[in-house]
């Protein structure tokens, strides 16, 4: 499970994988550049208009969207904290995820890194995950419109896929049980990290064929560094007043 990643800011990540031309005036996410779920942050994405037939649509265009998925039914943004990742063993069933599944509305989240908890030590330890060559992470991901009641306008949202990691050398040490959870939902997980040779047969493939990209990445290619927490600031001692008593004067007696 990735809840927490670091959105790619490399212009020439972005423009060397998918040739995307980016405005001048282009910033990383609005929400910075460490996203949780329901921020906006950069996907990849087939032009909807790509299929008209004009020449002038590019490849890949990349809009902001809402890190969780936001079904038609979803009331507010914060349902996006439930589905920010999509098990691939159940994307094609659940609710909030088989609309976008079934119609292989396939996105790319570009990362620079992703983040996962490591509790071997008993403690929360926060560890980066990033390319061992510098690259960008591209995460396979699926896309949803969703109409937001409180402005009446459409929204873009998306999911990161994950996959069983139980046997991954790197991500099995992640994370620890959850005794509130049911036992099929144990297991250690990943999300779908897609080499780039791959980057458009995902986004171009059928539903049919979503399932031939969900693999384990080596765990050669990714560079696993912990970054704990600052350690916290004792708290002075505060010690009690005592009252200071003047030195007699000889001249007063």
């Amino acid at each position: 499970m990735c809840s927490h990643y670091q959105a790619e800011k490399r212009r020439r990540q972005l423009e060397k994988h998918f040739g995307i031309q980016l405005p001048p005036n282009w910033e990383p996410p609005p929400g910075g550049l460490h996203i949780w779920p329901t921020y906006l942050a950069p996907m990849i994405r087939r032009p909807p208009e790509r299929d008209s037939g004009d020449e002038a649509v590019p490849d890949f265009e990349i809009p902001d969207a809402h890190f969780g998925l936001l079904p038609g039914f979803a009331k507010d943004i914060r349902f996006g904290t439930k589905t920010y990742n999509a098990r691939s063993e159940t994307v094609a069933e659940l609710p909030s995820f088989k609309s976008a599944w079934a119609k292989a509305r396939h996105c790319i989240v570009p990362c620079e890194a992703i983040y996962e908890p490591d509790w071997r030590s008993g403690n929360n330890i926060p560890t980066r995950f990033a390319h061992s060559d510098g690259e960008m992470l591209g995460v396979a991901g699926i896309w949803s419109p969703w109409r937001n009641p409180a402005t009446n306008k459409w929204d873009l949202s998306f999911a990161m896929l994950t996959i069983n990691a139980d046997d991954h050398p790197l991500f099995k040490l992640m994370h620890r049980p959850d005794p509130t959870r049911p036992p099929h939902m144990q297991d250690k997980r990943m999300v779908v990290i897609l080499p780039p040779s791959r980057y458009n047969d995902w986004l171009d493939a059928p539903a049919e064929h979503s399932m031939e990209f969900i693999r384990q990445f080596p765990a050669e290619q990714l560079v696993m560094t912990p970054e704990p927490p600052p350690p916290k600031e004792s708290k002075p001692t505060l010690r009690p007043r005592t009252s200071v008593q003047p030195e007699p004067n000889p001249d007063l007696f």
